[in-house]
């Protein structure tokens, strides 16, 4: 960019004439023959004008900046938006949440996925499912000394021998323990139980039901604190047995008390037995629904809230830095005219409104939970339909217009957003290439003013210099 050149004696002719008239003087103060001249002073004035434009740029850039910060915010919120929109979209997602009722929650209870069909079904569970276990006699202490043998089947197969010797380190219960621990093809799990009587060797089938029922066979000796000879034998704790229930009149079978795939999509947890039948209820879990369309509205106010703040000028406060933004009023106008979607037919569920989302005089957006409530409880389906209709779904029809604003690079933000930055990148390269030639030019003036300052200095001498020679001369 080029810059106007500056004549130095022009500049200090209008320098001392500007000092001249606002003081009432012939002379600037600390200015004048034999004075000099305050040289940094009359630079800073002869580049005056230059330094006011870089300064109108820069204040042009920083308002650039403004709107760039501003324009990240809003497609920051646009993404928070667009994934409520994705969640209302899903169609595995919260509006196909189900939840599961009990008569008795003590007996059974249960928890669905979206794949669950909304239902009634009648279980009775005549036993539970239990772990086989086993465990020994006592002897005096984890640490004491113990011989013989011990050998363990899992579910009538082959019995595996656990070795008791000292080449093992299982001569005590907390070094047959840690063997049977180590060992994974033996299937069970082994602990130390000690009680005010002694220590005992507990072994728990690590399957339940009957797949996992123990077969313990052995025992240990051990000395007495007297010296005798005592014998620690093994018992059955619990046999492993499998839950007996029947579902809507099938009989089932299950190694564990929690009983998948027996009613699709629904896992049953089994807490007890029951004489009478207990109601398990399928049903669409209306608070995830309620969240799901709550979580929208809210992110939908932040963005329209946010927008709104650019354009709001009033007689004592003045718009946000995107006030002037063509681009932003297209992307209100959008949302605006999105959010308003309507259909037609879908047993009344048309629009937002018709389910207790309304719209404020500002563009934002009300739930009424109660009429959201009635809603749900009415017609759950076609809410459900109104949000994520193949064809005419809402979330989805809201989430191109938002996918045409905000998607990164191609969106009218980011293209907006990529503009601004083009427009201060060139300022930027403006501002850098003033500032150069200011300071080149600021060099060059302050050796010129040098100059004329030494002058200035020296003239009361060679005026008194003169005046001698012509008085010689006189004479």
């Amino acid at each position: 960019m080029s810059t106007s050149s500056v004549n130095p004696l022009s500049s200090l002719t209008d320098a001392l004439s500007s000092s001249n008239s606002s003081s009432g003087s012939t002379n600037t103060s600390g200015a004048g023959l034999g004075q000099g001249i305050d040289v940094q002073e009359f630079v800073q004035y002869a580049v005056a004008d230059q330094e006011a434009v870089i300064t109108s740029l820069q204040s042009q850039q920083s308002t650039l900046d403004s709107q760039t910060t501003e324009l990240s915010t809003i497609e920051s919120d646009m993404s928070s938006l667009d994934t409520a929109l994705q969640a209302l979209s899903d169609p595995l997602g919260a509006l196909a949440a189900q939840t599961v009722t009990s008569s008795d929650s003590g007996v059974i209870s249960g928890t669905a996925d979206s794949t669950a069909s909304t239902g009634t079904h009648t279980i009775t569970v005549s036993n539970l499912a239990t772990t086989s276990s086993y465990y020994s006699d006592e002897v005096p202490s984890d640490s004491t000394t113990v011989s013989g043998s011990l050998s363990i089947a899992v579910d009538g197969g082959t019995a595996v021998n656990v070795p008791i010797d000292a080449s093992d380190n299982t001569t005590t219960l907390s070094g047959i323990a840690s063997y049977i621990n180590s060992q994974s093809n033996l299937g069970v799990t082994a602990t130390v139980v000690q009680d005010a009587n002694g220590a005992r060797l507990a072994l728990v089938s690590n399957t339940s039901g009957a797949s996992g029922a123990l077969t313990v066979t052995g025992s240990l000796s051990y000395q007495d604190s007297s010296g005798n000879t005592d014998t620690a034998n093994f018992n059955l704790g619990t046999k492993g047995v499998n839950a007996n229930l029947t579902v809507d009149g099938i009989p089932v079978s299950s190694a564990s008390n929690t009983v998948s795939n027996v009613i699709p999509g629904v896992t049953l947890n089994l807490g007890g037995t029951s004489s009478s039948p207990v109601d398990l209820s399928v049903q669409p879990d209306n608070s995830q629904i309620t969240s799901a369309i709550n979580n929208f509205v809210s992110a939908y106010n932040t963005v329209t809230t946010e927008i709104n703040n650019q354009f709001d000028v009033t007689s004592t406060s003045s718009g946000g830095p995107l006030e002037g933004d063509n681009t932003l009023r297209q992307v209100q106008s959008m949302l605006l005219s999105a959010v308003s979607y309507s259909v037609t037919g879908n047993s009344g569920m048309v629009n937002l409104a018709s389910m207790g989302v309304n719209m404020n005089d500002d563009g934002t957006l009300t739930v009424d939970n109660n009429t959201l409530s009635a809603a749900l409880d009415s017609n759950p389906t076609a809410v459900v339909n109104f949000f994520q209709n193949a064809t005419t779904g809402f979330a989805q029809q809201m989430d191109n217009v938002v996918q045409s604003i905000n998607a990164p690079s191609t969106g009218m933000l980011a293209l907006d957003a990529q503009g601004i930055s083009s427009t201060s990148t060139d300022l930027t390269q403006q501002i850098n290439d003033l500032q150069a030639a200011l300071t080149t030019q600021e060099q060059e003036l302050t050796q010129v003013y040098s100059q004329v300052n030494v002058t200035l200095q020296e003239l009361p001498l060679l005026e008194s210099q003169t005046s001698q020679q012509l008085a010689s001369l006189s004479s």
